[in-house]
């Protein structure tokens, strides 16, 4: 018979700092970054991976930290919202959400920055409406209706092209 522990070890980097931890096996890394690490930029709406909230970086890719565990996160990099302070398409992006008013209550904003952020990234050009809009399709907003925060991220894509 297998034994399982109800602890798990994580070394891991989050936005550029080593964290060494023993957590319990069933933590989410959306509670281990809030709770544990005080990155409180991580929101927790569903906590079914649903409305994109919890959005943050593992090895540079989008994921639902509501839906990780954090000893999933063993020897990755992880980068929350907290850790693109420097990086520039966020700074591009918080000034095109100010100047397109895609921003209202601020729940959902960091999972969108997050994964714009990713996006812009990758994509290498300015990205076309389409694709911010599939892109984001993951990340729910209760209060603007989409067409600022779009139009936002193409702004900063094409401000990114300059």
């Amino acid at each position: 018979m297998t034994e399982y522990s109800s602890e798990t070890d994580v070394d891991v980097t989050v936005n550029g700092s080593p964290v060494r931890r023993t957590v319990p096996a069933r933590l989410t890394l959306a509670d281990f970054l809030r709770d544990d690490l005080g990155l409180t930029g991580t929101h927790l709406g569903c906590e079914q991976g649903v409305c994109g909230a919890c959005t943050v970086l593992v090895d540079g890719r989008t994921v639902r930290s509501c839906l990780m565990l954090a000893g999933q996160v063993d020897g990755c990099e992880v980068t929350t919202i907290e850790g693109l302070d420097d990086d520039p398409h966020a700074q591009r992006l918080r000034s095109s959400l100010s100047t397109h008013h895609g921003l209202q209550c601020g729940f959902c904003t960091p999972g969108i920055v997050v994964a714009a952020c990713e996006m812009l990234g990758r994509c290498g050009r300015a990205p076309t409406h389409e694709e911010v809009r599939s892109t984001l399709s993951g990340n729910l907003c209760r209060c603007t209706g989409y067409t600022g925060i779009v139009d936002a991220v193409v702004e900063a894509g094409q401000s990114a092209d300059r």
